[in-house]
């Protein structure tokens, strides 16, 4: 990067092509734009004191909210079918989506 508080152009177009990413020269002003203030909140972040912390994937404790799986008997095929619009050889039969 040019210095600790700009962002060339130079370094977007350079960031898009490793990214694969085709951008205009107005596109790269505007990404340049968003990427010096992603990168001014990066240096916020920096400032807060986290020795001592423990790192962590989540900030707040995660729990499923699934229950169990349980094995059941399954419904009845005859059941299943027979709502079912068109059915060949005990299967469902549906329209072709290729060609």
């Amino acid at each position: 990067m040019s210095n600790d508080e700009e962002l060339s152009l130079e370094d977007v177009k350079h960031i898009a092509l490793l990214a694969r990413i085709g951008i205009t020269e107005e596109e790269a002003n505007d990404m340049r734009d968003d990427l010096v203030d992603i990168l001014k909140q990066f240096k916020i972040l920096n400032r807060v004191e986290t020795s001592g912390v423990q790192p962590t994937g989540h900030s707040v404790d995660v729990t499923s909210v699934m229950r169990d799986d349980v094995v059941k008997p399954s419904y009845a095929r005859e059941d299943i079918l027979s709502n079912v619009p068109d059915i060949e050889d005990h299967r469902i039969r549906v329209r072709a989506i290729f060609e």
